[in-house]
């Protein structure tokens, strides 16, 4: 055998061994794009269904959740009282203390209340049973806000705070009405109504 066909063998056989290398390699490269693209799409869908069976299907994680929603503001009033009082004194003129006070009154639900079974399916239909609407806070009167409008004679803490508790009094009798509670009711079936309008159902809400 001579030099040449020695060499042509060799070739021959280099190349037919990197012609099995590169297919193996090919072979290689396309499972694991399979895998890799099966990874990403299947459990990216997976995820998916396992979101919105928890919103739809498992009522007391969708409970749970609006729980921690806390106090729900769907109505603020803002109010304004001038409350005064006057203390007689033998031979000298009355004492008088007058102050205004300025306050904004929350109405809403704290989700917190919420019952286990608050929210129920019924065919394609949510039904929500919310906590009653209520004043959220009793502390609405913003105390850096309050004027002196006029004091005559000596006022102590104790009188100062009857007159600040004769304000909240007031605020409550005039902003924490059937009317505005109602509104408030109605708010708040309009801002549930637009949070679960993503999952495709009619949802109801029962007070």
């Amino acid at each position: 055998m001579d030099n040449q066909d020695l060499t042509d063998k060799i070739f021959d056989f280099i190349s037919r061994f990197f012609k099995v290398i590169l297919g193996v390699l090919a072979l290689l490269i396309i499972v694991v794009l399979g895998c890799i693209a099966y990874f990403v799409y299947g459990v990216k869908s997976s995820n998916v269904s396992i979101a919105v069976d928890e919103k739809i299907e498992n009522t007391p994680i969708s409970v749970e959740r609006m729980r921690q929603i806390g106090q729900w503001e769907f109505l603020c009033v803002s109010d304004e009282e001038v409350i005064d009082t006057t203390r007689s004194r033998l031979l000298h003129k009355d004492d008088e203390l007058a102050r205004v006070y300025t306050g904004k009154l929350r109405l809403g639900v704290d989700m917190r209340e919420m019952k286990d079974d608050a929210i129920k399916l019924v065919g394609d239909s949510i039904i929500i049973t919310l906590p009653e609407v209520k004043l959220l806070d009793e502390k609405f009167i913003d105390e850096a806000a309050t004027k002196l409008l006029y004091e005559s004679g000596k006022w102590s803490y104790a009188d100062n705070e009857l007159l600040y508790k004769m304000a909240q009094r007031k605020m409550k009798e005039n902003c924490v009405t059937k009317e505005n509670l109602a509104t408030a009711r109605e708010n708040g079936k309009t801002q549930v109504r637009k949070m679960f309008d993503a999952l495709g159902k009619k949802t109801v809400i029962v007070e």
